[in-house]
Formats: C-alpha cells, structure tokens, sequence
C-alpha cells in the first residue's frame, strides 16, 4: 500500500541533517573544555547518550569556558532541547543566540537550528522568515560546512512546504562542493525525499542501499534508517511487500535506539501499511499501535495518520465494526488534522513568499527615495523648472508608495479571510472557530459565565448529494448556514467543523436556553424551501448540546461531550436534539 500521508517523514533526519555538522574553527581557550566541545559536535546527531553526557560534563566545568565557548556549549544545549522533542525551549534558546551574539557562525547555526526547529512543529511561516535572515549570512561564512548547513536547512524546509524542486536544488549545492562523509549522508537522504515527492526516486532505487550504507558508515543512523524506510515504501509501493519488511525489521532495534519518536513511529506506520497488504492483520495492527504510541506526541503528524488508517482498515477486513468505528472516528479526526496542516502550510509559504516581495519591494522604493533625494541636491542650485520636475518626480513616488500600500492592505485582508473562512459558507472554518472559542472560554472562565457549546451534522447529506450532485449539496450547506447565522447574537461564535457539520458556541448561555437555540435552529433547517434547487426533499439535522456547568471549559472536552451527544440524536432517529449526560430526548424542550 502507498502510505498517503509521509509529507513530514524527513523531520527529524532533516533536524540532524542540518544540525550535524562539525563545528567551526575555534579561538584559544580552555583546552579540556574545548576538547569536550569537539567531541560533543562529533557526536551529537550519532550518539545521543554520549551527548547528554558531555553537556553535563559541559555545564560542570562552565566556570573555565571563554565567552566564545559558552555561546557554543548554548547552541548545543539549544540543539539538545530540540533533538529531545522539547522544540519550544530550543528555539527560544537559539533565538537568544541569533539575536544577541556579535559572532556570524555563532548566529548561522542559531539560525539554521531555528529554521529546521519550525519545520518540525510545523510552524513553517516562521521558518521560512528566518531561512532568509540565515541564508542573507551566508557570504559572511568562508567554512563550506556551515555553508551546508544553511543549505540543509533551507532544503528541508523548503521539502516541507512542497516546494520538492527547491529542496533537491539545495541538497544538489550541498553534494556538488566536495561534502564531508556526514554531508554527503544528509544531502543524499534529502534529494531522495526531493525525488520520492516528485515522482522520480524509481528511477534511483538501486542507489537507496548504497545511501543508507553510508549513512550507517558516518554513523548517522537516524538518517540512514529514513534512507530505508523511502526504500521500503518504494518497494511496497512495486508491490515488493516482502522485501520491504525484511528491509526494515532487521534495524527495529536500531530504530528505537536513536530515541527519536518521528524515526520510530515513521518505520512502525511503514510496517503497519506493508504487513496489512501483504495479509498479516496481527502484525499490522501491532506495528500501528507502535506507531500510535510512539507518535502522540506529535499532533498532526503523518505516521500517526497512517497507523490510524492501519487499524480501521484492519478491524474491516476481519469484520469487527465496532472496533473500525472507534478506528475511524480517530483516523477522520487525525485526517482533519493533518489537512489543515498541509493548508496552512501552503498558506505560510504564499503569507512569506508576499512579504518577501513587499520587503523587496520596500527596499527599491527606498533606493529610489535616496536617488530623488540625490537628485535634489544636485538640481537645488538649479533654475525653477528643474525644481518644478524634481517636484512632478516626488509626487510620482508618493502615488507609487501609496498604491504599494494599498495593495499590500488589500492583500493582506484577502490573506486573513482566506485562513479565517469557509470558502462555501461564508462562516469561520474549524481552525478559526475553534481560536476564537478558545478566547470566548478562557474569558468566561475567568467570570464564571456559563457557556453552551452546540454541535449539529446533517442527516443523510451523502444522499443529498449522490441524488441530487453536488450543487445542490453545496447550495443546502450554504442554506443551512444562513438559517442558523440568524440564529446567533453578537457574542456567539459559528462555523463550519467540516463536511457537513457545523457548531455554535454560546457565550452566557446555560445548558436550558443552549438547547433551546438547539431547536429553534433545528426547525429553522427543517422549514428550509428547496425548491430554488429544482427539486423537493426535506433537510434535517441531528443535534448534540453540552455545557460548561457540567462539562469545564476545556474546548476540546466541551466539543467532545458535544460530539458524544450529537452521535446519540443521530442513533436515536436523527432530526433531533440530545444534551450530553441526558438519556432522554430534548427534542420537545420548549424555548426559554
């Protein structure tokens, strides 16, 4: 089976790709501390345990260090914080280190540790703000492995927002300048995501053995078991199922030993997906809960996609549908997840890719600025008509700058509607919605104000569509939109979770009145006239109510318990509205 969701397979080999380079020439110092420095940099990326053993070394012996050598021992703990998963500490770390060290390489690394940082918690705005700042260094660095640092950076990130031309462009400049062992590793294993992205790593199969080989022999064996597991999903994907997991299993062990939750839960997902095409349920389902528990942590990730996939697929075939239903109910809602990363993700690289331009923009208008202020100097001694042209120059300019100005607003207010809003309703989509609830709980919270949280899906919209087309699908969820945006008052919060479903949050409002907006917007979707549409069938929506008086403001609980009494009403009959911990029905509650 060809795993769909591997986009972010290459982040942590990426981080130590980019990360694992020798360190730079180093000024007299401390002798002992510097040799504990150099062997830290050997083995940082190789060698975790040895690693974690020299900062504490490090930071014992810290009273000896130069100035020079403590802003290197706070770049490798900086790099320990990320290595270890604690990505919020690194990066702020080597965000201290790039703004406040008046050493450029002490800066280049800090920076390229924030970009590969980014990249991983999927944060790729600003990523791709400090690849620029980075790579403007990049004249300022004569050693050529820091040069291959920025450019690993920059290659994986560039891999991370799709941009897979870009990232084989910089992973080629890196293997193109003589690199070092574990260059060469780091820069192969890159490429190959490059071109496994674009369709084109077939076509280099046979050279993967030798990638992850010497991988293996620079003792990178983060790197070298990505290298197999974009081996392994080739293989799966030619159908070569049995050769792919006898790639794989032999260096499980080696996997887990690197410690690193991305590598292990990427080979476990790999593993779930081979061992169920080939027919081997048991270890599919073992693998993928692996992948499971190894993953957790890494929200939106798509080995944790993939094993969820794994298991409802599993539980399927083997006939147990209850046990696919719990499956699936996880897989949508990973699935969910991990699209509205992969759009985000665009949308990052078009916001920076736009301030780029303005920034550029910015930079051209100033130059002329200087020219025209030049040009004053020289035509002040000059008659009044050279005045009256250098006059018509700067009204010229001013239109220009005020145009820029007005069409950057414009662009960036079509950019904020553009993340914020469903492009068919009109309403906030999930990612805003649930911003903006967040916001309205923790205000509430704070006062004590009771908060309703209404959660509705309509029934039976897959028939709406397949009898009907989409159109009048289309035109029924923009319908439903409306009838219940009327319903809302000025501080309510609605939008559109996804499909068909849609939710409220009801800020004062208890658990009574929150179920009776329930009803009046269910009989307001029941009264709607389809005829517009040219065809007569009725629209109808099953409701779930739950409250912060029973249910705390976490968002996610409230929208659980939510979820939890709306798949009631749909098991109940549907067309009707279930309150979480009710047994009965609510659909006859009278509005207060």
């Amino acid at each position: 089976m060809a795993i769909r969701f591997a986009k972010n397979r290459l982040a942590g080999a990426a981080l130590c790709a980019a990360l694992a380079f020798f360190a730079p020439a180093m000024a007299t110092a401390s002798p002992a501390f510097e040799a504990m420095l150099q062997q830290a940099e050997v083995v940082r990326s190789s060698d975790p345990a040895q690693f974690d053993a020299l900062i504490g070394q490090l930071n014992a012996s810290l009273a000896s260090a130069s100035t020079r050598q403590r802003e290197q021992l706070d770049y490798l703990k900086a790099y320990q914080l990320a290595y270890s998963g604690r990505f919020d500490l690194g990066i702020e770390a080597a965000r201290k280190l790039f703004e406040e060290s008046s050493d450029v390489q002490v800066r280049f690394r800090a920076g390229a540790l924030m970009v590969n940082s980014f990249a991983v918690t999927r944060d790729f705005a600003s990523g791709l703000r400090y690849m620029n700042e980075t790579l403007a260094l990049i004249e300022q660095i004569e050693d050529p492995e820091l040069r291959h640092h920025a450019w690993s950076a920059a290659g994986t990130i560039s891999n991370h927002v799709g941009q897979y031309e870009k990232g084989k462009q910089f992973a080629e400049l890196m293997l193109a300048t003589e690199p070092s062992a574990r260059t060469r590793c780091f820069a192969e294993v890159m490429r190959l995501e490059s071109l496994y992205y674009l369709g084109k790593a077939n076509d280099e199969i046979d050279g993967i053995t030798d990638i992850a080989r010497r991988c293996s022999e620079a003792g990178e064996k983060i790197a070298a078991n990505f290298a197999r597991a974009f081996h392994a999903r080739l293989l799966s994907d030619n159908g070569q199922w049995n050769e792919a997991a006898i790639l794989l299993v032999p260096h499980l062990p080696e996997v887990e030993a690197t410690r690193y939750p991305r590598l292990i839960g990427e080979v476990h997902s790999t593993l779930a997906g081979i061992y169920l095409d080939s027919g081997d349920a048991a270890q599919a389902d073992a693998h993928a809960r692996a992948a499971i528990r190894f993953s957790a942590s890494m929200v939106n990730s798509a080995p944790l996609v993939a094993a969820y996939r794994t298991l409802y697929e599993s539980a399927l075939q083997r006939g147990d549908t209850a046990a696919a239903l719990a499956h699936h109910i996880n897989y949508a809602e990973a699935d969910k997840a991990f699209l509205d990363s992969v759009k985000a993700r665009e949308l990052a690289y078009q916001e920076v890719m736009t301030e780029t331009r303005e920034k550029n923009q910015t930079i051209e208008l100033l130059n002329r600025e200087n020219q025209v202020l030049q040009l004053r100097e020289q035509v002040s001694k000059q008659s009044r008509r050279n005045n009256q042209l250098l006059l018509a120059l700067l009204v010229v300019l001013l239109g220009t700058i005020a145009l820029w100005a007005w069409r950057t607003k414009r662009a960036q207010v079509a950019f904020r509607r553009l993340a914020e809003t469903d492009a068919l309703t009109g309403v906030s989509n999930r990612m805003h919605f649930s911003h903006r609830a967040e916001e309205a709980l923790a205000y509430c919270r704070k006062d004590g104000e009771e908060v309703g949280l209404v959660m509705f899906d309509l029934d039976e919209f897959k028939s709406i569509n397949d009898r009907f087309g989409h159109a009048t699908g289309d035109w029924v969820l923009t319908e439903v939109a409306k009838v219940c945006a009327d319903v809302c008052r000025k501080n309510d919060r609605f939008g559109r979770l996804g499909g068909e479903e849609f939710a409220f949050l009801l800020v004062g409002c208890d658990l009574p009145s929150s179920v009776a907006l329930a009803q009046a917007c269910r009989k307001r979707i029941a009264a709607i006239d389809t005829s517009p549409t040219g065809q007569v069938f009725t629209v109808t929506a099953s409701f779930g109510v739950a409250g912060t008086r029973a249910c705390g403001y976490d968002f996610l609980v409230l929208l659980s318990r939510a979820d939890d009494a709306l798949y009631q009403a749909k098991h109940a009959g549907r067309d009707r509205v279930r309150t979480h911990g009710l047994e009965s029905d609510t659909t006859e509650v009278a509005a207060t």
